[in-house]
């Protein structure tokens, strides 16, 4: 019976992990998402180092190039 109790907790971790594979993703779709806003806006989705399960917190949209509001003179 002990045997049981003890080998449990195992089965059900590896039901579980198996069970989370499958369907999308949808943190690739997402990170899709945030990088075409990113692309429309005339950056480039860059990776921050953090790991937190959410791309908007993940990743950051990097612009390069002369600021738009400034005005020259006028």
């Amino acid at each position: 019976m002990r045997p049981l109790i003890l080998a449990a907790p195992a089965l059900l971790l590896a039901l579980t992990a198996c069970a989370s594979t499958g369907g999308s993703s949808t943190y690739a779709q997402e990170l899709q998402q945030l990088s075409d806003t990113c692309e429309a806006r005339g950056g480039i989705l860059v990776p921050t180092g953090q790991q937190s399960g959410r791309p908007q917190n993940d990743n950051v949209c990097r612009i390069s190039g002369g600021a738009s509001r400034i005005t020259t003179g006028g």
